[in-house]
This record gives structure tokens, sequence and C-alpha cells, in this order.
């Protein structure tokens, strides 16, 4: 789940279909699993503070998969799979976030813009108009972008409605299944769109769901301090900090 962060945003796990990776305290990666395609090559990697995966889209493909981290200096490593150039992220700089899935790689810049490479028949990596972004998250043919606002944008494959998200309002989280989308507000209720086969969009009766730390860290000092505070003061808080900021593990 991507969520409103004060520095980098860090995942220490990442899990494709047939492969698992794991971040040491270090910054070195550990990855075991299917390695037909690479995608457990990462021993050499060094300075990772976060990693993602590349899955699948249904029970019959293949696996192929591939893994990507995050350095502490805001350049992103990938391997693996590389067949829709979903790891052609050695010219990124400035990286604050990353998601993965399905043949594409997601990265949110620390200005509020978003770069995706890799597979994009359905516009799964069209988000470079995208401004004001503050965490994002992949589907298998979608791709999610939440605004320091609280609303959400989205874009790629909509067959399912996992793209109709243009209503929501103050969103904290946003996570993205294979074909649906699901957002956290900050009630700790949550709203969902898109694929529904097996109910997994029914969560409109959620109530008190845990909120990100940052987000429950802001409220607490402004309880302390009896300072609601201002929409413009709650998006600087929340807004991802340049690469050289320290990252919070």
């Amino acid at each position: 789940m991507a969520v409103l962060n004060t520095g980098m945003q860090c995942s220490p796990l990442a899990a494709g279909r047939r492969h698992t990776v794991g971040l040491r305290e270090d910054g070195t990666v550990l990855a075991a699993g299917d390695n037909r395609v690479r995608q457990c090559e990462v021993g050499d990697w060094r300075d990772i503070v976060s990693v993602a995966a590349g899955n699948v889209h249904m029970a019959v493909n293949t696996g192929n998969s591939h893994t990507v981290g995050l350095r502490a200096d805001g350049t992103v490593a990938a391997a693996g799979w590389n067949r829709h150039g979903q790891c052609e992220v050695a010219d990124w700089r400035d990286i604050a976030a990353i998601a993965a899935d399905w043949c594409r790689t997601v990265g949110l810049r620390s200005d509020g813009t978003v770069v995706a490479v890799g597979r994009n028949l359905e516009g799964e990596c069209d988000t470079g108009g995208w401004r004001d972004i503050v965490a994002i998250a992949a589907g298998s043919l979608h791709t999610v972008g939440l605004r320091a606002d609280g609303t959400v944008v989205a874009a790629g494959d909509n067959a399912f409605g996992q793209c109709e998200v243009g209503g929501w309002r103050g969103i904290v989280a946003v996570t993205a299944g294979c074909a649906h989308t699901v957002g956290l507000r900050a009630d700790g209720t949550v709203v969902a769109a898109g694929d529904n086969a097996f109910g997994q969009c029914e969560v409109g009766g959620w109530r008190g769901i845990r909120l990100p730390t940052g987000l429950r860290n802001a409220r607490h000092d402004q309880q302390s301090t009896g300072e609601a505070g201002t929409k413009a003061d709650a998006a600087a808080r929340f807004r991802p900090r340049r690469r050289n900021a320290a990252p919070e593990l």
C-alpha cells in the first residue's frame, strides 16, 4: 500500500508470483525463488532503501517477473524480465518511491511528478501529466496516484471501472489489486472501485482502519498543541522530500 509519507516511501519486502525479495538493514538485497529471467540477480545491489517486484495478471502467465530497488540517492536499479523495457530505469533520478506490477515499473519523483516504463498498451504508463503526487500504486494494467490534497488519479485499463476514482476525497493511502483500486480515507473508512467478482470491493462498512504512521503522528501533534493546521500545511508535511533527505525505514 502506498501512503502519505514524510520521506522516501520504503518497503522492505516484495513478492512476484514466484520470487520473494528482502531488504537488509545494511542496504543490500536478498532474493529467492524462480530466477529464469534473472529476477533474483540482486546480490550486488547496495544502498537500497525500498524494493518492489513485478507480478503477473493471470494464472496461465509464464511467471516471468522483475525486481526493482530504490537507492538512497534517488536512483533506481532493476533486474529480470525486460521484454517491454520495464527494467530501463538507469537514467531515473530524484525518485522518492517505486511501484511495480506486470511488465511495468513506476517511480514517484520528489517534485510530485511520476515516471513509468514498460508495457503501455492500455495507457498504464501515461503518467507524464500527473502533478502534486505523494504516493503511487500499480495494478496489473493500471496505475494509481494519490495527490497531496487527498484526491486520486488513475491511468490504464478501466474494463472493470478500476480507474473511476475521480470523485474520491480525503484519501490518505492507496493500493491496487489486479483490476481494482482501494483508498483509505482520513476518517479510517475505505472506498474501492473495480472488479468485484469475489466481493473484493465490498469495504463500504469498514471502520477504524489504521491510518499511516506519519498521519497518526501528525494528528497526535495537532491534538497535543491544539492546532488543527491547514490543508496546505498537511500537503507540505506529507510531500516526499528530495533525495538528500534521510529516508524513513
